[in-house]
């Protein structure tokens, strides 16, 4: 019998989340491309809430699925949902570049739709299967592993961004895009011809009992649950946003301040766990919104290269430990919910982008036909006083998200005051 090759299935892990945030990356990328060709001259009114809808879909795939397949991962198979992974990419890249070719009229934005929802179930495919495979794999190494496996998450917006950029002026955008062919071939290929190990003895239906019960008897469970849809309000959201708000209102691609966050998340991640040794978690998380609203409201005025670096160096240090610190304060707090909790938790961070990228859109959309003077006048500007009305709707966006994390801080404060008096009080009992 074949022997399990584990440093195999790692980077096949590694690869699978690799071609998640490129293909993520690469659809910021090309998000305003892709809307001044085909959605404008469908919808010039409605282009940004239609555009921030579509980006938004792959948040909704990844919600429902992650939230699904992570019930019943051992049921259906690692190897099947790494497949499926691939697969899936490469049908939502299919139809996000050839949605022009193949339909007409609002039918394009409707492939365009479906072809990034089928890309966040690529993604949710990704995030269900290869956290517990990494788990499994490295049971003497479990939190150093998964902190490299989670560190190509960025690595791959960085690839993405940088391609996204750099071959602008060589390739029309749907090339760009095409790109995300490449890794998920990889995904597909890999996982069709490698071993699994088998899963382990106590998966079964009371595992899964045992799971939910965690999370229904402990309903502050569900305080995290609206924590993550905050925090990934603030951190995943705008990510998607800053190429199509910022772009010509700072003088730079929007794309690649997210790539210069991404490289911050890269290093930062790797000194987060001891800062939140030193202040706790919810202290880290804290201190995280703080600079997120500071950041986010610093983005919304930015007017500069200069400007828009400074503003995505504070925002990009407050988001940088928000999703991996969610996940490990319920995995700490709620051990027994196990990947169940972490499932529902990670869901609530997607959807929070699938209901937050339109409403970004519906706002700009609003606010430019204001700025505009009417429905009938913004249809009526062209050159540099559409970019004038289009820039300061980007800013108002912005500004008023940057509300999201100043809730949090009311949110994690309230946790942090109770550890510390719950930590003195058990002082005072020893």
């Amino acid at each position: 019998m074949t022997a399990i090759n584990r440093h195999r299935l790692f980077w096949l892990s590694v690869l699978a989340l690799f071609t998640a945030s490129m293909s993520a990356s690469l659809r910021a990328a090309v998000a305003s491309s892709l809307k001044a060709e085909w959605i404008d001259p469908i919808a010039p009114i409605a282009a940004g809430e239609m555009i921030g809808a579509a980006l938004g879909s792959a948040f909704l795939g990844f919600s429902i699925t992650v939230f699904v397949v992570s019930a019943f991962l051992d049921t259906i198979g690692i190897r099947r949902v790494l497949i499926g992974c691939g697969i899936a990419f490469l049908i939502g890249t299919t139809l996000i570049v050839g949605a022009g070719s193949m339909a007409t009229g609002m039918t394009v934005y409707h492939l365009v739709w479906l072809g990034m929802l089928l890309s966040g179930i690529g993604w949710g495919f990704a995030e269900a299967s290869i956290n517990p495979l990494t788990a499994r794999l490295y049971l003497e190494d479990t939190t150093h592993r998964l902190n490299v496996l989670h560190a190509w998450y960025p690595g791959g917006l960085i690839v993405g961004g940088l391609a996204g950029v750099f071959l602008a002026s060589a390739l029309p955008w749907q090339a760009i895009m095409a790109l995300a062919y490449i890794p998920a071939i990889g995904v597909v290929l890999i996982a069709s011809t490698t071993r699994f190990p088998a899963p382990p003895a106590t998966a079964g239906s009371r595992a899964m009992k045992d799971m939910m019960l965690e999370v229904v008897r402990r309903p502050s469970f569900f305080i995290w649950f609206g924590a993550m849809f905050l925090t990934a309000s603030s951190e995943l959201a705008p990510g998607q946003w800053l190429d199509v708000a910022l772009s010509n209102r700072v003088g730079m691609r929007g794309i690649l301040l997210l790539v210069y966050v991404s490289a911050l998340m890269f290093v930062f991640r790797h000194f987060a766990g001891r800062i939140a040794g030193r202040l706790s978690n919810p202290g880290l998380l804290w201190v995280s919104s703080l600079l997120a609203a500071i950041g986010l409201f610093m983005l919304s005025q930015a007017q500069s290269p200069a400007s828009a670096i400074l503003a995505s160096t504070v925002w990009g240090l407050g988001v940088c430990a928000m999703w991996p610190t969610m996940l490990a304060s319920v995995a700490e707090r709620y051990p027994r919910g196990d990947a169940w909790a972490l499932g529902l938790v990670g869901s609530a961070g997607a959807l929070a982008s699938f209901f937050v990228l339109p409403r970004l859109g519906e706002m700009f959309d609003q606010a430019k036909v204001e700025l505009a003077g009417g429905p009938e006048a913004f249809t009526r500007l062209t050159g540099p006083a559409l970019r004038a009305v289009e820039d300061a709707a980007a800013s108002q966006s912005f500004a008023r998200l940057a509300f999201v994390p100043l809730i949090l801080l009311v949110v994690f404060g309230l946790i942090w005051l109770s550890d510390r008096r719950a930590g003195r009080r058990a002082e005072a009992v020893a």
